[in-house]
This record gives C-alpha cells, sequence and structure tokens, in this order.
C-alpha cells in the first residue's frame, strides 16, 4: 500500500509545462489522504483559475497516482482557497531561482 510520503515522491514527476517545476515544489499540492481501501483524495491548486495548463497538470496528477501499485481510485479536487501564490513554492527552490 502507498503511503502519503510515496504519492508526494511520485507527484514530483509532475511538472507545470509552463514554469518547468514540479507540483509540490511548486506548492500546488495542498493535501494527499488515502483511506482503508487505497483510494486516494489529492487536493490541489493551480497558479490561477485560467491556468492554461490546468487540464493537463490535473490529469497528470491523476494518472502518477493512478499507475502506482495498490492504488484503488484517485479523485483529484482543484480548490481555490487558499489562493496560490509564489511564497508557497519551496524555500529551497524560491533560493534557487533568486526569489
Amino acid at each position: 500500500m502507498q503511503t502519503v510520503e510515496t504519492i508526494r515522491k511520485a507527484l514530483r514527476t509532475v511538472r507545470d509545462p509552463e514554469l518547468n517545476l514540479n507540483v509540490v515544489d511548486l506548492g500546488l499540492i495542498y493535501d494527499v489522504t488515502i483511506d482503508d481501501e487505497a483510494h486516494v483524495r489529492v487536493t490541489m491548486t493551480l497558479t490561477s483559475p485560467g491556468c492554461p495548463a490546468g487540464a493537463e497538470i490535473t490529469q497528470d496528477v491523476r494518472d502518477t497516482v493512478q499507475n502506482l501499485d495498490g492504488v484503488a481510485t484517485v479523485d483529484v479536487a482543484i480548490v481555490w482557497e487558499p489562493y496560490w501564490t509564489p511564497d508557497r513554492i519551496d524555500p529551497r527552490v524560491r533560493a534557487f531561482l533568486g526569489m
């Protein structure tokens, strides 16, 4: 069975194609939960409501988690609160980018 940590690690392979940063370091993944029947729920946001890559990113998140061994189903919930800002980017990545 997968853990929240292994799912987050897998999600580091999903990139925002516009920013070329993974969705975890970018701060788009707000929560990951797994129930006793291996149903996974990923709560996330996008950089903006009009994000042109939103559908692609959401599908990549869904596919990445669904392809992990032992995952029964995946639900990806897009939320707008709290609203994403660059402050949500991992501090190490912000430092690397000179932010």
